[in-house]
């Protein structure tokens, strides 16, 4: 199994994992051509996907999903609530999931994990291929011990570090929009993710993908500081951007 970004950040998200002859694409936050060009960055095109499946509704998540799949006829996966977005109506191929369930899209075995997300029934995505296991896990306010039974054990792990606190609380932002970013239903700091990375099996994690990180209210650096003082293994640490993502990551 393996996984890459198209991009992540608050202007557009977009993952791919990777197994056998199935290619999974988690959100599509981009138009359908700036899809199609990251995609070929990647070495990929639509034809190779096999499902779109949906966090939640927010437009950096969802803005391209339904176009992309209508064009393509590809199926989309996503919980009720997601469901019913207005964006959604029209798909020729919509499946709902269960948020505390798994589902099987080809080659991969999929857990949907509900999260605290200030959206109609947000969920993360746990992939799993024979004994290895992937976790994607962003736009949660909170950290929930049903988060943590469900990423404990992961051999890679995309994570949300989303913003430093300090730098929201002096930042740009109105004091409404910081409230909401830094609540219970907003986006996880960087000492949350570095918490929930000291409840984790560390000593298996062969990737950590720092992910979703604030282009006004966060810095790689900041982000990398409040990892240090919590991992102590890991083969590869690495950040996604909002322009490049990053490139294929082979879980081995």
């Amino acid at each position: 199994m393996r996984f890459a970004s198209l991009g992540s950040g608050s202007r557009g998200n977009g993952t791919l994992v990777e197994s056998g002859d199935t290619c999974l694409l988690i959100d599509c936050g981009f138009t359908v051509k700036e899809t199609e060009r990251r995609l070929a960055r990647l070495g990929r095109s639509v034809d190779d996907l096999s499902a779109v499946l949906v966090t939640h509704e927010h437009s950096d998540h969802i803005k391209g999903v339904g176009p992309l799949a209508r064009k393509y006829a590809l199926p989309v996966y996503a919980s009720h609530g997601t469901a019913q977005y207005e964006g959604m109506a029209g798909l020729p191929d919509l499946c709902e999931v269960n948020t505390h369930g798994t589902f099987l899209v080809g080659d991969i075995e999929i857990s949907a994990v509900a999260v605290p997300h200030d959206a109609r029934e947000p969920c993360q995505y746990v992939f799993a291929n024979r004994d290895r296991r992937l976790g994607l896990l962003t736009d949660l306010g909170s950290i929930t011990p049903f988060v943590i039974e469900q990423y404990r054990d992961c051999d890679a792990l995309v994570l949300e570090f989303n913003h430093d606190s300090d730098m929201l609380a002096v930042g740009p932002y109105p004091p409404s929009l910081k409230r909401r970013v830094g609540g219970d239903w907003g986006h996880l700091n960087n000492h949350q993710a570095a918490q929930l990375l000291s409840m984790v099996e560390q000593a298996r994690l062969q990737h950590l993908v720092m992910a979703h990180i604030s282009e006004k209210n966060n810095t790689v650096a900041l982000a990398e500081q409040a990892l240090g003082a919590v991992m102590t293994r890991c083969e590869a640490v690495l950040s996604a951007d909002q322009e490049g993502g990053f490139d294929w990551l082979a879980i081995n």
